[in-house]
């Protein structure tokens, strides 16, 4: 389970206070990417908190409402039009920092999760695994996987035919079945190979995600 040992250790070395920093959508073929940034009250962090991908939605949405009610909480969006432009890793990071920019209260340090330092308006350190070993990046984590899922519900409405709702955008076998028989939507990226390719028979790519070759 994720702890606050490296938070302290940060805090040994200056006032504070630190965040973490997380994401959720890197992946998808459809839908932003989410960036979150928590400072988490030390004497008050909610229990159970992890690495959002080894929890439930249920247990997702109960940890959210502990976080956002004892916590300073930031989000940020990197829209599918900026994707396709800078590149998913670009809008990643641009993502992140208007998550921390986002905060009430602004960090004098950040832990990110990964091995990828983006950007921030503050000093920052990255961890790999951090989501499950850092607490506030664990909490960033389950912030920016519920806020997506939400607008991913949304979305699914508009166009029920992609079961976003399940797939959440990501390349399910039913999710690249579905772009097949009803081509992209505006919420589609397009410089993601399988909507690329359908977009642009005539110039296909083998990578999974055209932009991965640019990582």
């Amino acid at each position: 389970m994720p702890h606050y040992i490296y938070e302290s250790r940060v805090l040994k070395t200056m006032a504070g206070p630190v965040a973490g920093v997380d994401e959720a959508g890197r992946g998808p073929l459809a839908g932003p990417v989410i960036a979150a940034a928590v400072i988490l009250d030390r004497k008050r962090i909610p229990k159970g908190l992890n690495d959002s991908k080894q929890m439930t939605a249920d247990a997702r949405e109960q940890a959210y409402a502990r976080i956002v009610e004892c916590a300073v909480v930031g989000v940020g969006e990197a829209t599918v039009d900026e994707i396709d432009l800078i590149n998913i890793r670009q809008a990643t990071h641009l993502a992140m920092a208007r998550a921390v920019r986002a905060l009430a209260t602004a960090p004098m340090f950040a832990l990110v999760d990964g091995n990828d330092a983006p950007a921030l308006p503050c000093r920052c350190d990255t961890l790999v695994d951090g989501d499950a070993r850092s607490v506030s990046i664990a909490a960033a984590s389950i912030i920016a996987k519920v806020t997506r899922d939400r607008m991913m519900l949304i979305l699914h409405e508009q166009h029920p035919g992609y079961r976003w709702n399940a797939n959440k955008g990501y390349p399910t076998e039913e999710h690249l079945a579905a772009l097949t028989r009803l081509g992209p939507t505006v919420h589609h990226r397009r410089s993601f190979a399988p909507v690329h390719n359908i977009l642009y028979p005539q110039n296909p790519v083998d990578s999974i995600l055209v932009d991965y070759l640019r990582l």
